[in-house]
């Protein structure tokens, strides 16, 4: 096993086990709690599936943007939470039901929504858009439900282990994380120093800042939520995104780079803009009531 491959599959590890961390934590109720509240699941996929689709459109066609930046837009606003989306939230005051439920509720969602939207931004920019809704379920499933589904299972019938557990396990799959990037990152560090200017920088914050806005202004009442989900709107899972360029544009080298800087940018705003909000209530008291 080279290098490269031996990063990809640390990384993959590292991003279940992140998954099934959170899962210890959490229950069957937690997962279906938006397909419970329709009008939470609605207000979250007008955010995630259809404002943040258009506003990729608006810049992709409006700017002058290397080719690869355009893919990551497109690719990006179509993809669902990233896995350790909730570990962030969560540590921020979010609620455990509704972070977990829009976890679920978009990786669910993501495997008709995606190949409908990439149809949709082919007719727009007659070019070349599409995803096998197999391709991206086995993603989902691999990355998100498995994991969770297992995890919340182990906490039915051993709680205790999976309380003790939870937080161990969290860490050493975040420093598993770090050692997988790192070396993609440096390795990357002249693409990334490429892409920056041309309006790439600020393409990508717009992208974030407006759907911290959007997510937040949609997330309803609570202000947990709406934090929850503006962090969730402009935070988009990588290997999704990647999954969709390496389809469709499997010779363009400056796509995941691309992908990667977003990430990037859009951590810095999120945590910029989640400091801001005030009144936070911790996502412990908070879990059992039902909005």
């Amino acid at each position: 096993m080279n290098l490269q491959a031996m990063i990809v599959l640390v990384l993959k590890i590292s991003i279940v086990l992140t998954v099934f961390a959170v899962g210890l934590n959490a229950t069957f109720s937690d997962a279906t709690f938006l397909f419970r509240r329709p009008g939470k699941l609605i207000r979250a996929f007008l955010s995630m599936n259809v404002v943040m689709p258009f506003l990729a459109l608006v810049l992709v066609l409006s700017f002058n943007l290397h080719p690869a930046v355009k893919i990551a837009l497109a690719a990006l606003s179509v993809s669902p939470v990233p896995p350790f989306f909730p570990k962030n939230v969560l540590q921020a005051g979010g609620r455990e039901n509704y972070t977990v439920g829009l976890l679920v509720a978009t990786a669910v969602l993501s495997i008709v929504v995606i190949p409908i939207t990439m149809e949709i931004f082919e007719q727009v920019v007659h070019t070349r858009f599409a995803m096998p809704a197999g391709s991206i379920a086995k993603v989902v499933f691999v990355t998100v439900l498995a994991p969770l589904m297992g995890a919340i299972a182990l906490r039915a019938v051993a709680p205790v282990f999976a309380q003790k557990a939870a937080k161990p396990l969290g860490m050493f799959a975040t420093i598993l994380l770090t050692l997988s990037c790192l070396p993609v990152l440096f390795g990357s560090l002249r693409r990334f120093l490429s892409l920056i200017g041309d309006g790439t920088l600020l393409s990508f914050a717009v992208f974030a800042l407006v759907g911290y806005a959007i997510g937040h202004w949609l997330g309803g009442p609570r202000p947990e939520d709406r934090g929850v989900l503006g962090v969730a709107t402009a935070s988009r899972h990588p290997a999704i995104a990647i999954t969709i360029a390496h389809a469709n544009f499997p010779d363009q080298q400056m796509a995941v780079p691309a992908i990667l800087l977003y990430l990037i940018v859009s951590a810095i705003i999120t945590m910029l803009a989640s400091k801001r909000k005030t009144g936070s209530t911790p996502a412990e008291t908070e879990r059992s009531m039902a909005a």
